[in-house]
C-alpha cells in the first residue's frame, strides 16, 4: 500500500502546467491552504523541496495529506477564484483575504478635543474606505496631531511640525476637520497636501533636522496609503475595459465595467468583427444593468469583501502589456 508521501508525489507529477488554483488538505480532509499559479505543477512542486524558502512553508508541508486543484483559462480567473475560495473556506495557513470583516473605515470625527480622524468598524457619514489595516490608520490619525493646525495657504495647505501633539479648541478643530474633508474627498486636494508634506520633509532634511524629516516621511507614507485606498482605482475601474488574454485554445475576451466582469467569452482566433461584436454585446449588457453572476464572483457580496476582488482586478490589469488592454 502506498504511503501518503508517495501518493502526493504521484499527484504532483500529474498536475498540469496550466493556470489555476490548488488546495492542500490535512488528514481530516480540511482545506488548510489555497493558492494560485500560472503553472500549477511548478508552483506546487516548490513546496516539496528539501529547504523551503519560508518558515511558513516548512510548517505547512507537515500537515499536507492530499492535494486538489482547478484549472482556469487565465491567471486573472485563477486569482479571482483563489480570492473567492479563501473567503468561503478561510484556510488556516492563508493569512490574506479571509478576515475582510475586520477591515475598517476612516471617519472625520465630530469635535472631541482630540483627533479629527477616527477609525470605525462600519461605514458612516463622512467616512472613507474600507481599509485593511486598522493600526496604520490609527497611527496616521495620531500623527496628524503633530502638524495641526492645517490651514489653507495660496494654492495648497499650510502646517508645521510640532514636537508635542497639539490639542485644538472647538473653532480650530472644525476648521481642520473641513480641510481634512477637502483633502480626503478630492484627489486634487490630496495631491496638494502630499506635495506640501514632501516639500516639508525635504526642507527639514536640508537643515539636518532628520528626526522631523522622518516624521514628515511617515505622515506622507500614511496619506499615500489613504489616497491609494480611496482614489487609486477610480480612474481605471470606473471605465469600461476589454481584456484580450491568450490561453491554450486561443483567446479569452473579458468586458469589464465598474471593476466587474460583465461577460467573458472564448475564441479560437480574433478578428475585427469578433472584437466589434463582443464590445457591442458588452455595452448592451452594461446598459441593461444586468450582471452575470457566473462571470463576476463578487457581485452580491458586501463592500469589505469587494476590496480584495477589486485589488486583484486592478493589479492584474496593471500588470498586462498594453496590447492586451483596451480602455473604451
Amino acid at each position: 500500500m502506498q504511503d501518503i508521501a508517495e501518493q502526493l508525489r504521484e499527484k504532483i507529477n500529474r498536475l498540469p502546467e496550466l493556470p489555476g488554483i490548488y488546495k492542500f488538505y490535512d488528514a481530516g480532509g480540511n482545506i488548510i491552504y489555497i493558492g494560485k499559479s500560472k503553472c500549477l505543477k511548478k508552483r506546487v512542486k516548490s513546496y516539496f523541496v528539501k529547504s523551503p524558502k519560508w518558515e511558513k512553508v516548512k510548517k505547512l508541508v507537515c500537515f499536507i495529506k492530499d492535494i486538489g486543484y482547478t484549472v482556469t483559462d487565465t491567471h486573472l480567473e485563477a486569482r479571482l477564484l483563489e480570492c473567492e475560495l479563501i473567503k468561503a473556506n478561510k484556510p488556516y495557513f492563508n493569512s490574506q483575504m479571509k478576515n475582510d470583516q475586520r477591515y475598517v473605515y476612516l471617519k472625520a470625527a465630530v469635535y472631541n478635543n482630540s483627533n479629527p480622524l477616527t477609525v470605525i468598524p462600519e461605514r458612516d457619514e463622512d467616512s472613507f474606505g474600507p481599509f485593511r489595516s486598522r493600526y496604520t490608520l490609527l497611527d496616521i490619525a495620531d500623527s496628524l496631531r503633530n502638524i495641526y493646525p492645517i490651514l489653507k495657504g495660496g494654492q495648497g495647505y499650510v502646517f508645521e511640525y510640532h514636537l508635542l501633539p497639539v490639542s485644538l479648541d472647538r473653532e480650530a478643530f472644525l476648521i481642520n476637520r473641513n480641510h481634512l474633508l477637502e483633502i480626503l474627498k478630492d484627489s486634487r486636494n490630496m495631491d496638494l497636501f502630499l506635495l506640501e508634506l514632501e516639500d516639508k520633509m525635504k526642507e527639514a532634511a536640508s537643515f539636518y533636522k532628520f528626526e522631523t524629516a522622518s516624521r514628515y516621511r511617515d505622515i506622507l507614507s500614511g496619506f499615500k496609503y489613504i489616497r491609494h485606498g480611496i482614489a487609486a482605482y477610480e480612474n481605471l475601474l470606473s471605465r469600461s475595459i476589454i481584456l484580450k488574454l491568450p490561453y491554450t485554445e486561443g483567446f479569452k475576451l473579458f468586458y469589464i465595467s465598474g471593476g466587474r466582469i460583465l461577460i467573458k467569452e472564448n475564441f479560437p482566433a480574433l478578428t475585427e468583427k469578433t472584437m466589434k461584436d463582443f464590445i457591442k454585446k458588452g455595452k448592451s449588457r452594461a446598459a441593461s444593468g444586468k450582471w452575470d453572476l457566473s462571470a463576476d464572483t463578487e457581485l452580491f457580496i458586501n463592500e469589505k469583501m469587494r476590496i480584495d476582488f477589486r485589488d486583484v482586478m486592478y493589479s492584474e490589469i496593471m500588470s498586462l502589456p498594453e496590447e492586451m488592454v483596451t480602455i473604451l
